[in-house]
């Protein structure tokens, strides 16, 4: 997984550089009816959720692209576990929702292309009271504990696992975070974190098993380096934000 514009990066909002072309991303078919099934399941890295080629992103991105699956990174009761950090932070937890290019027949194909995929990534923090989105999935992780398991998820608004306001974002070119790692991911890291209640991220931390029967923990890939690339932001980062409290 060696190469120069690998994932995740600490993204250091003080460099980022606002451009004004990056419009809001905007989601298409993301609401599912409960009657489709979705599969969800332990592959000893991660929890991941097949979705529907329904879902589609039609704004934000100069091309189209459909969803492939999504999949969460977490830590430990000990500590944080999202992949990307900002201002060398790092969240509770971060979701990956990935796309693949419309112009390739599938998501194989279209992962070994420089313009192939598309990830959009949100981070996670503890807040008050149930998220009854990432209920939806959490409440199914104890039929998938061990590796290889998998489930019948009923369809859900998967929109409502992302942030409301999908106007603030961060941009940049990167990679898998996982092997082969492939350096074809315009990745988009929302600006607003989604909050999950004590009791849903205790679940999410520590339910799921490893390959070697251990809690599977601390998912995360450590931060790598930019190598000169540009970190883009649709927003102005006022420079002083360092400065400020929280």
């Amino acid at each position: 997984c060696g190469g120069t514009k690998q994932s995740p990066i600490n993204v250091d909002t003080a460099q980022a550089i606002f451009s004004p072309d990056l419009r809001p991303i905007q989601l298409s078919g993301y609401s599912l009816p409960a009657t489709k099934q979705l599969k969800l399941k332990n592959n000893g890295h991660t929890v991941v959720l097949d979705l529907p080629e329904s879902l589609a992103l039609t704004g934000g991105y100069a091309q189209q692209y459909r969803a492939a699956q999504l999949h969460l990174h977490w830590g430990s009761s000990s500590g944080p576990g999202s992949e990307h950090t900002v201002n060398g932070r790092r969240f509770a937890a971060e979701i990956h929702v990935v796309h693949y290019n419309t112009k390739y027949d599938s998501f194989t194909e279209a992962m070994v292309r420089p313009d192939g995929l598309a990830v959009l990534a949100a981070f996670l923090e503890v807040g008050h009271g149930e998220n009854q989105y990432y209920h939806e999935i959490l409440e199914h992780l104890l039929e998938i504990q061990e590796v290889g398991q998998e489930t019948l998820v009923p369809g859900f608004n998967i929109a409502g696992l992302l942030p409301a306001n999908l106007k603030f974002y961060f941009h940049y070119n990167g990679s898998l975070t996982t092997p082969p790692c492939y350096q074809t991911v315009k990745w988009t890291i929302f600006n607003q974190t989604l909050l999950l209640s004590h009791h849903q991220m205790s679940i999410l931390v520590s339910t799921l098993r490893s390959p070697d029967d251990k809690l599977l923990q601390n998912n995360y890939r450590p931060v790598q380096n930019l190598h000169g690339r540009q970190v883009l932001a649709s927003f102005q980062t006022a420079p002083s934000v360092k400065h400020s409290p929280g």
